[in-house]
């Protein structure tokens, strides 16, 4: 990935890129279909832009992935997502199937793993943690010049995390429940050994170092499972964001990469200008990633730089007024502003979904409106009903 583009004020912008993990659902039922394979056979077979949006196997055959081409700008970047959703629900049409942003599945699942020998050595040791895993993420790559302002970048945007997974939340359900969490994907992740957050590393070397002791103790199968919220990217010169939930609206996911760029860029000025990382613990933070997990933009989250307890739009306020300049060199200010407004105001697709769920009293109406909103069509979807099992918190 390249890491520069230019900016609307003529400055260097950088470039970044996402992965979205979609559901693939029965247009019967909304329930998860186990068809990833041959809907990823059926899209490569249609082909594309060797340079735009490609779909990939995720662990489940309930799910796939598109990864995203590199973007420079907010409006080329939503239109890639715009795209890369409609080939993912493509390739699932083909196979009887469809597409959908939701980061769990209302309805109850059994996952099918994908017969991968890697994924079934995670299965082998990981058990219910791996076999139970049908969970959706957002993922965003911004383009670093070198591992050394990666992990200065790492070290200064951690605290800003729990506000994106806030504004990303989209998983208030859990096997036919109501999970009592706005993101309750953050809570199934964070069952793998070493999801979460770190604490600060300092240097390229004590991240590198840090990495090879987690690889040292044998629980790990391989460096893929280093599944920190933040990381440099294996294979990209990128620092790789990965705390938010997929976003059901695809303009919401094209803002939240655009916050992420904008996060990105200020960390590096600040670490040029000699700003110390905020010293926040990973325990600290693990407790800020919690509540946003619990509220989302809604209620009472910590404030990002005072870890204390704060409205939803006071911590969210904090950001964009910490990222403002680099939104405004790069012409994304007043569209990023406009846009986490509306979230705050409207909800994010957490709440959407519990909406839909007290109007219709069926699952199947809730997966059916989140097909909808995730490929922004006004058609309706005709789906069988399936009744909620149980309202509490699990």
């Amino acid at each position: 990935m390249n890491t520069r583009g230019v900016s609307s004020a003529g400055r260097p912008a950088r470039t970044f890129g996402i992965e979205e993990e979609f559901l693939l659902v029965d247009p019967a039922t909304g329930e998860p279909r186990p068809v990833a394979e041959l809907a990823v056979q059926q899209g490569r077979k249609r082909g594309g832009s060797a340079f735009g949006p490609a779909l990939t196997l995720e662990v489940q055959q309930e799910q796939l992935e598109v990864v995203g081409p590199v973007c420079a700008t907010l409006p080329e970047m939503e239109a890639a997502i715009r795209e890369g959703r409609g080939i993912a629900d493509e390739a699932a049409r083909s196979v009887g199937a469809r597409a959908v942003a939701l980061a769990t599945s209302p309805t109850a699942a059994t996952p099918s793993l994908v017969p991968r020998q890697r994924y079934q050595d995670i299965a082998d040791r990981f058990g219910l943690t791996s076999k139970e895993q049908l969970t959706c993420g957002f993922h965003v790559h911004v383009g670093v010049i070198s591992g050394k302002e990666g992990v200065a970048i790492l070290d200064r945007i951690r605290v800003w995390l729990p506000v994106l997974l806030a504004l990303s939340a989209n998983s208030p359900f859990w096997q036919g429940r109501d999970s009592g969490y706005a993101s309750f994907r953050y809570q199934a992740w964070n069952r793998w050994p070493t999801a979460g957050p770190c604490e600060r590393f300092g240097s390229e070397k004590a991240y590198r170092r840090y990495i090879r002791s987690l690889l040292a103790t044998g629980v790990l199968v391989d460096e893929g499972m280093v599944y920190f919220d933040a990381r440099l990217s294996r294979n990209h010169p990128t620092v790789e964001v990965r705390i938010a939930d997929v976003c059901m609206d695809p303009g919401h996911a094209a803002v939240l990469a655009a916050l992420v760029r904008a996060l990105v860029e200020q960390a590096a000025l600040d670490w040029r200008a000699g700003l110390r990382a905020p010293r926040q613990s990973a325990a600290q933070l693990r407790l800020a990633a919690w509540q946003a997990s619990v509220s989302g933009a809604e209620g009472m989250l910590l404030h990002p730089l005072l870890n204390t307890p704060c409205p939803a739009g006071e911590a969210v306020q904090a950001l964009l007024a910490h990222v403002s300049p680099v939104l405004a060199s790069t012409g994304d200010e007043d569209r990023v502003t406009r846009d986490v407004d509306r979230i705050l105001t409207s909800g994010t697709g957490s709440r959407r979904q519990r909406e839909t769920m007290a109007s219709s009293r069926t699952l199947a109406a809730v997966v059916a409106d989140a097909v909808e909103a995730t490929h922004g069509t006004a058609k309706t979807q005709h789906f069988r009903p399936v009744r909620l099992q149980g309202t509490g918190p699990i």
